[in-house]
């Protein structure tokens, strides 16, 4: 509360950002709640002067849309396995880098730049390094003449080591291999932001904890598991928290391999998100269910969320 004969002013100087607020996230939430209970809403049939009835239809629809089914069972198999491999990765690399003084600084660069650098442009150089590798048959040949087959410089790696090249993204590709380059390239787009809140919090624990360990003869490993991470749990805690609300919200990372069509060529859709299927539905005119899908991830988000909250007060040691 602003207390004061010259309250005015204080409400003068916060009603920029208050009607900024208002506009862009306030009313935002709330047309989003009304269109999901406004049946089969669309923008151009409401501009058409079209009327809609009150109700429960937009989500008893999109829970019965077997799309959304495969779009939430792809998130959520995309979350729960990026989630836990970056934060364990990212902990590791922070150690070591917590530990190594010289070109501390710039290796600290270095693990950053995934972060600022655009994800459609990351997800595009991935799949280039996991190409298309086509089988050519000698009717292939006659009809389009020469065709040059390149495989990416992950196949060519396979096939150094004597292995066969794997058809990672294209129309042979299989879902498991799909699968794998997008929690590769999740967990790489990942790493960075985890690497630096967890590095924070190792530069800012006690030495002192350290040195007593030292002295006592304890191993590297027990300094790890009953000094390290108990004394990093706030910050683990976080990460991981965020890495779910993020992991659920994933879609760029798709775009940027796949392209448009969320997944191989023939199959279009394969690895759709959540965020995807409400992409889509906007596309489609369909403001009422895209609106009740939103609502559902919301849900699922922020019941994860309690659930990692609820997780971390009997594990996080502050």
């Amino acid at each position: 509360m602003v207390y004061g004969k010259n309250q005015w002013k204080a409400w003068l100087y916060l009603s920029p950002a208050l009607i900024l607020l208002a506009v862009f996230t306030v009313w935002p939430i709330f047309n989003t709640l009304r269109m999901a209970f406004l049946e089969n809403y669309g923008l151009m049939s409401a501009n058409g002067g079209a009327t809609f009835s009150f109700g429960i239809g937009n989500f008893l629809k999109v829970l019965q849309y077997k799309k959304f089914l495969n779009c939430l069972g792809n998130t959520m198999l995309l979350t729960v396995l990026t989630v836990p491999i970056s934060t364990i990765l990212a902990l590791l690399i922070a150690v070591c880098l917590n530990s190594i003084k010289f070109l501390n600084r710039f290796l600290q660069t270095v693990y950053f730049l995934p972060y600022v650098t655009n994800s459609i442009a990351i997800g595009m150089v991935f799949a280039a390094m996991f190409n298309i590798v086509g089988n050519i048959t000698s009717a292939d040949l006659s009809e389009t003449g020469n065709i040059i087959v390149t495989s990416g410089i992950i196949n060519n790696i396979i096939e150094f080591f004597g292995g066969q090249p794997i058809s990672w993204i294209n129309a042979k590709s299989s879902y498991a291999a799909n699968i794998a380059v997008m929690v590769i390239y999740i967990v790489w787009n990942a790493l960075p932001f985890k690497i630096l809140v967890l590095l924070g919090g190792l530069q800012s624990v006690n030495k002192q904890y350290y040195d007593a360990a030292r002295v006592d003869g304890t191993s590297r490993a027990r300094i790890f598991t009953r000094i390290t991470v108990p004394l990093l749990s706030p910050m683990i805690a976080y990460v991981v928290i965020t890495g779910f609300i993020g992991g659920f919200k994933e879609y760029s990372s798709v775009v940027g391999v796949f392209g448009v069509n969320m997944g191989p060529v023939g199959d279009a859709g394969r690895l759709n998100t959540m965020v995807g299927f409400i992409y889509d539905a906007l596309e489609n005119d369909n403001q009422g269910r895209a609106s009740a899908a939103a609502l559902i991830l919301f849900v699922i988000i922020f019941a994860v969320t309690m659930l990692n909250l609820y997780v971390s007060k009997k594990k996080v040691k502050y």
